[in-house]
């Protein structure tokens, strides 16, 4: 299964360091042909600038993206990205051939841009909640919420809740054992939603 996190300048680390430690240590415990392959991927083949001056070379280009099952979308400095015509392009024609569209924190920021998410029930970082409504009024955002399903659509919180809701995407795609195995191995106390 291909996991494909959209990273760019300005995005939070851990929105994408985190859902990759998921998957990758997931692995860990599956035989070959069950593992996850997670790939960072960039709209350019150059060296990324995340926040923090943190330098990240993704593994894949918009140009050279494999097939994938789901998309990730990180959040950060989100604003130049929702400029971007070839970056909504890229993440609308993405989720419509992935099995599930999730975001992490200002990533619902993306998808709303490119119109994956339209009226869906959704979240992001607390601190954007009130910001994510004005933008796009049609959504319902959801408030303390570590992560939020609707229907192929998941999105998370800041940071740490990416983390949380990588471990339930882990559950949902193989199984609830691997994720509390995962979550065990990364010494990571896993928040499920109430």
């Amino acid at each position: 299964m291909n996991i494909g996190i959209y990273i760019y300048e300005d995005a939070e680390v851990l929105d994408f360091s985190g859902p990759f430690e998921v998957f990758s240590t997931a692995s860990r415990f599956l035989k070959k042909k069950e593992k996850f392959n997670v790939y960072l991927i960039s709209e350019e083949n150059k060296i990324t600038k995340a926040r923090g001056g943190y330098q990240v070379l993704a593994n894949h280009s918009f140009a050279d993206c494999p097939n994938l099952d789901v998309l990730i979308v990180s959040g950060g400095v989100h604003t130049r990205e929702m400029k971007k015509e070839n970056v909504q392009k890229w993440i609308k024609e993405q989720s419509k051939k992935v099995h599930l569209t999730t975001s992490v924190c200002t990533g619902a920021f993306l998808l709303a841009s490119s119109k994956v998410i339209k009226k869906q029930n959704v979240t992001t970082h607390w601190e954007d909640c009130e910001d994510l409504q004005k933008e796009f009024p049609k959504l319902n955002v959801i408030e303390n919420k570590r992560w939020v399903e609707d229907d192929s659509i998941i999105t998370s919180g800041g940071i740490s809740a990416g983390i949380d809701m990588s471990l339930y995407l882990v559950s949902k795609l193989h199984s609830k054992d691997l994720a509390i195995k995962t979550a065990n191995q990364m010494e990571f106390d896993w928040t499920v939603n109430k």
